[in-house]
Order: C-alpha cells, then sequence, then structure tokens
C-alpha cells in the first residue's frame, strides 16, 4: 500500500492533538484549519506527520511515495454517521407517492406500510443478498464521505428476521473499510401478531433475541422507537434494562412526532444518544443539561416526511451538545450523502457550516463511541480522510448541494 504525501493543502481541517471529543455551545463553531498545510500519510491511510508547509522535513526512507498536490483544495476528517438503517431489502417509493397525495407517516404505518412494509420484504430476502445490497451502499457512503457508520436492525420483528439483519451487520463490519457499529432495534415496531399484546412481543425480546444476540456478540447499542402509536416510555424502559443486562447500550429513536417523556427516561438508563428529536420540550432540553447523553438530529427525515426539524440552535443557547446523522433508511429518509445533510443542516436548521461540520464529526463519532479515534486528525489515526476539489471555501461544501466536491477519499483501502 501506498505512502502519501498531500502538499499545499489550502485548509487541512480539525487536525491537531487537543481537538475535544465533542463540542458545544459557542465552541461548535469554532474549526481548528491549518492553511497552506501538508498531511503524510502511511500505508495509505495512518497519519504519521501534519503541519504548516513552512514545517515540512521531510521522511527520507520512504519508499513507493504518492504525491499529490493540493493547492486550492481542503482535507477533511470523514463524516461520522451514528444513525442508518442501512440493511433493508427494498425501497418504498409507492409510499412517497402516498404522501404526496396526502397521506402522513403514521396513516401510512396504520394501513400496514412503513416498517412493518419493509420487514415483510426483508423477511424473503437471504443473508446473502441482504449483504450484497448493503455492501454496495456503503461503498456508496465511502465514496461519498461517511467515514464510520452505525447501522441498526428493525426490519426483522422476528427472532429469525432481526438476527438474520445482524449477521448481516457482523459480516459487513468485518468486510468493510470503515469502523461499523451494530444496534439492535428489534422494538422498531410491534409486529401485526403482537399489536393487542405488547408485552407478550416484548418479551420474544427479551427471552429469544437478546440471549441469541449477546451469544454470538451480534450488536454493540439497543434501540427503541419510543412514539405513540410505537413504544411506550414504561416498555421503552423495561427494554432498555433487559440490552442492559446483556451488556448493550442504549441509543433511542425518541420525539420525533411528540414528547412523552422518553428523553429523561433514555438518559437516566445511560442513553449514549437520544435520536430524532423533531419535537422537544424545555423539559427535554433541561434533561439533557450536563449528561454524557448526545441529542442527535435527523434533518433528512425532516426533510423528506416535511415534520419540523430539530431546534439545535436552542441546544447551543443552552450549551448542550448535538450530533447530525442521515437516518438513512427505505421509508423516511433514502439518503445518505452526508454532504447533503450539511447542507439541510445549515439551510433548515439555520446552522454555520463550521456547526454543522462539528455535529457531523466530532459530536456524532462521540454518539458511536468513536471519540478517541474519529471526526479530527490526529497522530496514529487512520479513520478515513477526505480531499476536496479546488473550492474557494470551505463553506462552498454546503452551499453547493447540487454538486459533488470529494476529489478522493484515503481510508484503509487507499491504493
Amino acid at each position: 500500500m501506498k505512502n502519501i504525501f498531500i502538499k499545499n493543502i489550502k485548509g487541512l481541517v480539525q487536525a491537531g492533538e487537543n481537538i475535544p471529543n465533542r463540542v458545544a455551545g459557542k465552541d461548535s463553531n469554532k474549526l481548528a484549519i491549518i492553511e497552506n498545510a501538508f498531511l503524510a500519510l502511511e500505508n495509505g491511510s495512518t497519519v504519521v506527520a501534519y503541519g504548516p508547509m513552512s514545517e515540512w522535513e521531510g521522511i527520507d526512507d520512504w519508499r513507493d511515495l504518492e504525491v499529490i498536490d493540493a493547492e486550492g483544495c481542503f482535507v477533511l476528517p470523514s463524516f461520522c454517521d451514528s444513525h442508518t438503517h442501512t440493511v433493508f431489502a427494498k425501497s418504498r417509493e409507492l409510499e412517497f407517492v402516498d404522501r404526496i397525495n396526502g397521506l402522513s407517516y403514521e396513516e401510512i404505518a396504520l394501513k400496514g406500510g412503513g416498517i412493518l412494509n419493509s420487514a415483510n420484504k426483508l423477511a424473503d430476502c437471504t443473508e446473502e443478498k441482504l449483504f450484497e445490497m448493503a455492501a454496495k451502499r456503503i461503498n456508496n457512503m465511502i465514496s461519498l464521505g461517511t467515514g464510520s457508520l452505525e447501522i441498526k436492525s428493525g426490519y426483522g420483528l422476528s427472532v429469525e428476521s432481526e438476527l438474520k439483519i445482524l449477521k448481516v451487520i457482523k459480516r459487513l463490519k468485518e468486510e468493510m473499510p470503515i469502523e461499523i457499529r451494530s444496534t439492535f432495534l428489534g422494538a422498531h415496531a410491534f409486529p401485526v401478531e403482537f399489536k393487542e399484546n405488547h408485552s407478550a412481543y416484548i418479551d420474544l425480546i427479551e427471552n429469544e433475541m437478546l440471549p441469541e444476540i449477546a451469544k454470538s456478540n451480534l450488536a454493540d447499542f439497543i434501540d427503541v422507537f419510543c412514539e405513540r402509536n410505537y413504544f411506550s416510555v414504561e416498555e421503552m424502559c423495561r427494554i432498555l434494562e433487559a440490552g442492559k443486562r446483556h451488556g448493550l447500550i442504549p441509543k433511542v429513536h425518541v420525539n420525533q412526532f411528540s414528547s412523552m417523556g422518553g428523553v429523561k427516561a433514555a438518559i437516566d438508563l445511560g442513553a449514549l444518544s437520544v435520536d430524532h428529536l423533531e419535537e422537544l420540550t424545555d423539559e427535554d432540553i433541561d434533561s439533557l443539561k450536563d449528561t454524557a447523553c448526545m441529542p442527535t438530529f435527523l434533518p433528512g427525515c425532516s426533510h423528506f416526511l416535511g415534520i419540523p426539524f430539530g431546534n439545535a440552535r436552542k441546544l447551543i443557547q443552552e450549551n448542550i451538545p448535538f450530533a447530525l446523522a442521515s437516518d438513512f433508511n427505505p421509508g423516511s429518509t433514502p439518503c445518505y450523502n452526508m454532504m447533503q445533510i450539511w447542507s439541510l443542516a445549515c439551510i433548515k436548521m439555520k446552522l454555520t457550516p463550521n456547526e454543522a461540520f462539528n455535529a457531523l464529526t466530532i459530536n456524532s463519532a462521540y454518539a458511536m463511541g468513536l471519540d478517541e479515534t474519529h471526526g479530527k486528525i490526529k497522530l496514529g489515526s487512520n479513520a478515513p480522510i477526505i480531499l476536496t476539489n479546488e473550492i474557494p471555501s470551505l463553506a462552498y461544501l454546503p452551499y453547493s448541494f447540487g454538486e459533488n466536491n470529494i476529489q478522493r477519499v484515503f481510508n484503509s483501502n487507499s491504493i
């Protein structure tokens, strides 16, 4: 694998040995940028030196060296996508048409669409086919700058299908060139046969799914969709507590359509992140203050469903950190392009490009437990790195939302 020397970089972004593991408040708008910089990568991806061009001293014993002149270009840490549903069997564009014709996401779900639709399609799909489709999606994500990824189950809703998804994710972890984290989301919706007997389905999660998941080490996190018509706060707590007994860290879907007290309950149970937050009350915000939990907004979902965008500005005012993620899935956010998410955050959530970039990198890495290695450029790191095209400024990336300005991505497969 080649050694790589990138010279004359217009701006080397978030490179340093003291970059924080999460940022909040006024610090959200700060980016460390070294102008007219160099970056040296050993074996295609490991950072061995960086700094201003004036400080470059050379490495005499490097062979098989590729030199890249990055004049006019920026180099960035890759995006960290902490909330996706990347393993699924079929797209759901007919529901997209239903929404255009006036049906809400909840109305579509109540007539058998939504999550249950995806679960039915996945049940008939082989593990090998699911892997092939997901691997292709992830390769596309990598080419668009995603350098770490969380993937949830939740389109199974049966012991067999949930385990099938998690086995696919485990294989993706082993074979893809980026860090992947796995989340068990058996509590994504209630299967039709358990619609009137919620406790029986939760028994199935607790007594059959979780022991098998723990036995085969299939997940890092456990998630619950805590929302009206889905799982109540009490049901969420029961499931999260069961997951914790099996060594899984909570990460939850909450406050997508309503605030029911799920944010505080999840935090009390040690949730690493609370995700969606399109609806956010003062009580929810108070419960987030001075905690280790990372609130995560999903602007792609807000855009696609036409629902409110989360109030990230309020969190900045309250000195609370937050992350941004794609929520890539076939029903409510068929978009994994983090450049698009960056642009949506700026345009619709009124975040500055710097604030949004920090939320897509440092803070989203934290939401996956990858804050020591990802979301920044530092010595010894081999997290993926993005080289842009020649652009006038960093803000041009979210500004030019329909243009692909990624020239190259460096990761463990770089050649």
